[in-house]
């Protein structure tokens, strides 16, 4: 064979390679180190944003009594998915403020760009950045029956604390790279139970009244309007639980899966409304307690 044959060859060779690798990355699990990386660094780089502009004026693409859309969240969700779209070009995207490619697909990211608006569009620093990456359901392996996809990696990301709660398939929750444990509470009185209201006058009504039941009977209730980042509270044992009557799918996706692999128990039943959620978060000892009266 003369040389410019084998040139040839050679470059034949290493684009059907090319071709090859691209393929399996659609068609294979992802690593699960390098997508936690990503989503670190594209949390960490949306922290940058919401820091800068904590006290700065907001501007706003919608709101309702109970709720407000920034166009920072629409922008940070951008940031996000350029991020990720570079380490996993052929992953899709399900956000709170859109979608991105096939969300049917066997892995899917799910992200929440800035959980806690109302609270960062008051400058009041509680709020962070929730992302997971999801794969399509085979077996059972501790989720709820019939759901279709399961948590592999999540990252939730407070930037006001720099505080970063880490979690993948098969390995212990952590924070800042250090193992965390769910509280070993199990006596109600001595429990704090965070909890939000969702925004609809439905929702609210029916809300109130567990408040009120639960208010006398635990150590404190806490409504701080962030569930993700309430999430990673029980993760690390500052609460020992929460409950919600309706979130979505991007508040919990990662939040979920790091209590769980804290040693905690997220249970979740579907509610009305596409992607949305019941949910107790709890160290596993008091769900059942606090649960009564919740209807």
């Amino acid at each position: 064979m003369g040389r410019a044959q084998h040139l040839v060859r050679s470059v034949f060779l290493q684009v059907g390679v090319q071709r090859s690798e691209s393929a399996d990355q659609v068609n294979t699990k992802p690593s699960l180190k390098k997508a936690l990386a990503a989503a670190a660094k594209a949390a960490r780089a949306v922290g940058v944003l919401m820091r800068r502009n904590l006290r700065n004026s907001k501007s706003v693409n919608s709101q309702t009594q109970h709720d407000i859309k920034l166009e920072l969240d629409v922008r940070s969700q951008k940031l996000i998915e350029r991020t990720l779209n570079r380490a996993f070009p052929s992953v899709p995207l399900l956000g709170e403020e859109g979608s991105a490619g096939d969300t049917e697909a066997d892995y899917r990211w799910v992200v929440d760009p800035i959980d806690g608006t109302v609270n960062f569009s008051y400058g009041i620093p509680h709020a962070c950045v929730s992302i997971a990456m999801q794969e399509r359901a085979s077996g059972v392996r501790g989720r709820v029956s019939g759901e279709e996809y399961q948590t592999v990696v999540g990252v939730v990301y407070d930037p006001f604390t720099d505080e970063l709660w880490t979690a993948v398939e098969g390995q212990p929750a952590r924070l800042n790279g250090m193992g965390i444990h769910v509280s070993r509470r199990s006596e109600l009185s001595e429990t704090i139970v965070g909890t939000g209201f969702s925004k609809s006058k439905e929702d609210l009504e029916e809300s109130l009244p567990y408040f009120n039941h639960m208010v006398g009977r635990v150590r404190k209730m806490r409504i701080m309007g962030a569930a993700a980042l309430s999430a990673v509270y029980v993760a690390t044992g500052r609460f020992d639980a929460y409950v919600e009557r309706n979130l979505s799918l991007w508040d919990i996706a990662a939040g979920g899966f790091i209590v769980e692999c804290a040693g905690g128990e997220f249970w979740r039943e579907p509610a009305p409304g596409e992607y949305k959620y019941r949910v107790v978060f709890s160290n596993g000892l008091v769900r059942q307690k606090i649960t009564e009266g919740w209807r």
